[in-house]
């Protein structure tokens, strides 16, 4: 299939291709009709014969070339496919521009120090299992692993101690670098409440902004009802991509959680 696509990526060889779309024609009628000379007419249509895309049908002194639709189809498939895929995933397109817009909005805010603190973010989802099942999914860093990083990072530690004092750890990679948050557990009480700070660090493991999560799991009839309360400060003038991206990403991670409950496999 890429052979195929390089093939067609050359302007030259697509002309010939569209003219023996509507019939067989000789390597002279096609240097004519695209403007080029015989012996470059030729290279490429044995480039296209190599993909597959044209048959040679030698007539005595006389070369004709055709179309070959199959390998075509074949592509025409794969576009569809790739298509159709696009449109199923546009969201995360859009997920991109609103990052892009918040993190516009708050770099024009963002002219001193501590410039973001006390802002809060309040997140709610009902979710399908009972209060136990979700208060492991917080406390087991297995679990925990498995759906608050994005899919895309490499989590190194990841962990929310239920006690007093306990850590509160997320760090993860990708190819572009490391991700490190601190800090620690305040309260915990087993299968409802959670408290708990956690600093993001910079690269020289200097706090870039704190975020202090309250997170209460109530019952409810269709399963439990999750409310996380999120304030944050020690803003510096370097947190905005933190801070732009708290309320698109936490939601993303939220969702996660959701639908790992949801998944019969877990």
């Amino acid at each position: 299939m890429e052979q195929i696509a390089a093939a067609l990526g050359d302007g030259a060889r697509w002309r010939i291709v569209e003219l023996l779309a509507e019939r067989p024609r000789s390597v002279g009628e096609l240097a004519e009709l695209t403007g080029l000379r015989q012996p470059q007419t030729t290279k490429h249509l044995q480039t296209l014969a190599r993909v597959g895309l044209v048959t040679v049908f030698p007539l005595g002194q006389r070369r004709v070339y055709a179309i070959e639709g199959a390998p075509l189809k074949s592509l025409e498939g794969r576009l569809r496919e790739l298509a159709e895929t696009i449109e199923a995933n546009h969201g995360e397109r859009d997920v991109l521009a609103r990052y892009r817009a918040s993190i516009e909005a708050d770099s024009a805010a963002a002219d001193r120090e501590r410039w973001a603190d006390g802002r809060s973010f309040s997140f709610d989802r009902l979710l399908a299992a009972p209060r136990d099942v979700v208060w492991r999914q917080w406390t087991d860093p297995d679990l925990l692993t498995s759906w608050w990083a994005p899919p895309s990072m490499t989590v190194t530690d990841c962990a929310i101690e239920p006690w007093p004092g306990g850590r509160a750890v997320l760090d993860y990679r990708d190819a572009e670098g490391w991700y490190r948050s601190a800090g620690k557990v305040h309260a915990a009480t087993e299968p409802e409440h959670l408290e708990f700070d956690l600093s993001v660090l910079d690269k020289a493991g200097a706090v870039s902004f704190t975020g202090h999560y309250d997170l209460s799991l109530a019952e409810a009839p269709d399963g439990t009802r999750l409310r996380l309360e999120l304030r944050i400060t020690e803003t510096t003038v370097e947190a905005v991509p933190f801070i732009a991206g708290i309320e698109t990403g936490w939601g993303q991670v939220l969702d996660n959680l959701a639908a790992r409950l949801t998944d019969p496999k877990e």
